[in-house]
């Protein structure tokens, strides 16, 4: 039986974040200084924890926010976060944000197939999740870090933990706080639910 543990922590501040612009796989930002102040936070309360393995998505500010814990994370697209489409760093004017949180209603009513502006759906982005926590659930690492986004976060919470996809917004986040999952070989159980306190020690 090969039992995990599996933190699963989203990157740290971009200013795309700060000016509430969406920011999807289509949009590969950097972190801002703020950001930077985050992941030095992450690397003083994680770096004690005896991690086999760093997975990241592969944009730029999921491998930033992990350089301070490691400088070779291995990159899967499987973590990429959600494709917002045509709406990505667009003006979050009001038709924006409506359109925004229409969809989100949408998601939380069970129409989990339903994209916007072209991108991704919930349904798209857990399919391709699962091939990267297969591959993951399939070797000998016993602690494993996953740098990842907040949408595509909560997907990945909601099928691990046995959750319908349209429980996804149960899992609240903010930049570099983490979940942990214990993982017995056959199922997942959730043992640190959205960590912060690491963030109020700068």
């Amino acid at each position: 039986m090969k039992t995990k543990s599996i933190y699963l922590l989203r990157h740290g501040e971009t200013d795309l974040n700060k000016t509430g612009r969406v920011q999807g796989r289509g949009i590969d930002s950097s972190l801002n200084a703020e950001g930077q102040l985050q992941a030095s936070l992450v690397y003083k309360h994680l770096s004690d924890v005896p991690f086999d393995r760093f997975y990241s998505s592969s944009l730029v500010r999921t491998k930033e926010t992990l350089s301070p814990l490691s400088s070779s994370p291995i990159e899967m697209e499987g973590f990429d976060e959600i494709s917002w489409g045509d709406q990505e760093g667009a003006e979050p004017t009001q038709q924006a944000k409506k359109m925004y949180a229409d969809t989100i209603a949408h998601w939380k009513n069970g129409k989990l197939d339903l994209s916007i502006g072209g991108g991704e759906s919930p349904l798209e982005v857990m399919e391709r999740q699962k091939p990267a926590i297969d591959g993951i659930l399939s070797n000998d690492d016993k602690r494993i870090l996953i740098c990842m986004h907040g949408r595509a976060m909560r997907i990945l919470l909601c099928w691990l933990l046995n959750y319908p996809l349209n429980f996804m917004d149960g899992f609240p986040h903010q930049n570099c706080s983490y979940y942990s999952l214990d993982y017995n070989g056959n199922a997942f159980s959730l043992k640190a639910f959205n960590v912060t306190h690491h963030l109020n020690n700068g």
